[in-house]
């Protein structure tokens, strides 16, 4: 196809420079090296205008390496996890930004600790890249959806005129970002009761060592 647009360029200027030299009688040679100018402007120009583009992934430390080739990670794994981990960074960042911007979110976010929880759960998913199924609601839903939902109310929120609508869907929006906190929430405590139910059962073991020991002792008394 590429070749097919040059081939047709090429005619054309070739078909433009034989009529500016039978029209105005312009020698040949000028003509080509004017025609071969513009040729390598639009070149250069088309050049200049690559589509948009993500930002690009931080570089794999070594550490970060070995330790997903411990959890027996393929590559295609590890790239989409990578990926994801860098648009959920980004979604945290601008969240807190959204929050901090708004003495309603700010409280907001106090009540429901809904930054930090955001960041706890982040780095439990950095630990445990393996689990990153078990986030799918904090992941594709609800950080989303808040990170928009904040957005939106502060665009509302900056009118310079208000009217009782404006303030009653200000307020209607203000309650769903709080429902949607506590989801955030409830993901991360979903996502960490498997470790709390291993140190229960850890904790369940160990008593029953110490019961074991000491009961040991006081026979030997």
């Amino acid at each position: 196809m590429r070749n097919r647009n040059m081939f047709i360029i090429i005619a054309g200027l070739f078909l433009v420079g034989l009529i500016l030299r039978l029209v105005t009688g312009i020698h040949t040679p000028v003509i080509a090296v004017a025609l071969l100018i513009l040729l390598i402007l639009f070149f250069v120009g088309s050049k200049k205008k690559p589509g948009k583009t993500e930002d690009p992934l931080p570089n794999l430390t070594k550490t970060k390496e070995e330790h997903y080739a411990s959890l027996g990670m393929t590559d295609q794994e590890i790239d989409f996890f990578r990926d994801t981990m860098n648009i959920t960074k980004k979604q945290i960042v601008q969240l807190q930004e959204n929050m901090n911007a708004s003495t309603k979110l700010r409280a907001i976010d106090l009540r429901n600790d809904t930054i930090r929880v955001s960041k706890a759960l982040f780095k439990e998913l950095v630990k445990e890249p393996k689990k990153l199924h078990l986030a799918n609601h904090f992941l594709y839903t609800h950080l989303p959806n808040l990170v928009d939902l904040t957005s939106k109310y502060l665009e509302i929120d900056d009118h310079e005129i208000k009217n009782k609508q404006t303030y009653e869907k200000l307020e209607e929006s203000a309650q769903i970002i709080d429902q949607v906190s506590k989801l955030i929430k409830k993901d991360y405590e979903q996502f960490v009761a498997e470790d709390l139910e291993d140190l229960d059962v850890e904790i369940s073991v160990a008593k029953n060592s110490l019961k074991r020991d000491n009961e040991g002792n006081n026979h030997q008394e």
